[in-house]
């Protein structure tokens, strides 16, 4: 996937409207009876998943885009691709995370489908906790988005949806530095590295407590250039120096997380460049994530780390 942001679909659905009304129908969903008890027992929580919308190709084909809400916030979940996390048609294998985080995630990737897709349907099953859920992914007119949309429901167009400084706005650009396939020993850290750049728009704004609670639906984030490298699949236990920067909505202050009070973007290290040392508790094939942002619009690649001992 290349710079998902800067991609200019066709759509019916353009604005901070479209984006707020669709964060309202989700949240909506979300707050059903089985997601109402947050203050319960986590135990009794699961991830419900979410088709974020469709963006068009110039050539015509689309790219279906899909999220989900981790109901906890304190537990993540791990599902291999198999029978409890699978997409059909021609899956079960099509991209998705097996590392859940906690709460909102959003546009966490994306399904290729071609220009005469039509009426299809691309269906995400998961189960976690003893729930199964799904996500319906069609190119009814209702799904479709743009940079705008996806701005204003990251948070960086605020409460109206929309911010001048974000008026051509174009995704940052990363790229894997090494191998895209790499072996590693269990215990002995791996050095990772990717370089990304952005076009400095929207610009660099910290995250303020009173932005923070404007809102229970639309969130608000901070801007400016950032990159993480995180799980996205394979076995739990990964231990990343230093630590990253939260990709998941985590709204609570002192969250490490853009969407938490008091955040600042930190400074862009020297030639653009985001080292990490990833060390693993135990075998297994793992993907890791460099995930650049800089508030509105993302970019990432992705790192297949097969470890032994």
């Amino acid at each position: 996937m290349r710079r998902p942001g800067t991609r200019r679909p066709h759509t019916a659905c353009r604005g901070a409207a479209a984006a707020v009304g669709g964060a309202l129908a989700l949240a909506a969903a979300l707050l059903s009876p089985t997601g109402v008890g947050a203050q319960s027992d986590a135990r009794d929580h699961n991830v419900a998943l979410a088709y974020e919308g469709f963006t068009r190709h110039p050539d015509g084909s689309y790219l279906l885009w899909f999220g989900y809400f981790n109901r906890n916030w304190d537990r993540e979940f791990d599902v291999p691709v198999g029978p409890d996390n699978g997409i059909e048609p021609v899956g079960p294998d099509r991209g998705q995370p097996t590392h859940f985080f906690p709460r909102r995630n959003q546009f966490v990737f994306s399904v290729p489908v071609p220009a005469d897709f039509g009426d299809g349907e691309v269906v995400w099953t998961l189960t976690t906790n003893g729930v199964t859920e799904r996500a319906y992914g069609t190119l009814r007119h209702q799904y479709a988005v743009d940079d705008v949309v996806m701005s204003a429901n990251f948070g960086a167009g605020g409460q109206t949806g929309f911010n001048p400084r974000l008026e051509g706005n174009q995704a940052p650009d990363v790229r894997v530095e090494g191998e895209r396939t790499r072996r590693a020993r269990v215990g002995e850290p791996l050095t990772l590295s990717a370089i990304a750049t952005d076009d400095g728009k929207p610009g660099r704004r910290a995250m303020s407590a009173a932005l923070v609670g404007q809102s229970h639906f639309v969130p608000n984030s901070a801007t400016g250039l950032r990159l993480s490298w995180h799980h996205y699949r394979g076995p739990p236990t990964i231990e990343l120096d230093p630590p990253q920067t939260k990709v998941w909505e985590d709204r609570r202050d002192g969250g490490n997380s853009p969407w938490s009070a008091g955040w600042q973007v930190p400074p862009i290290p020297p030639d653009n460049r985001w080292t990490v040392r990833a060390t693993f508790a135990e075998p297994g094939t793992y993907v890791l994530r460099a995930l650049a942002h800089d508030g509105g619009l993302i970019d990432y690649q992705d790192v297949t780390i097969v470890v032994t001992r």
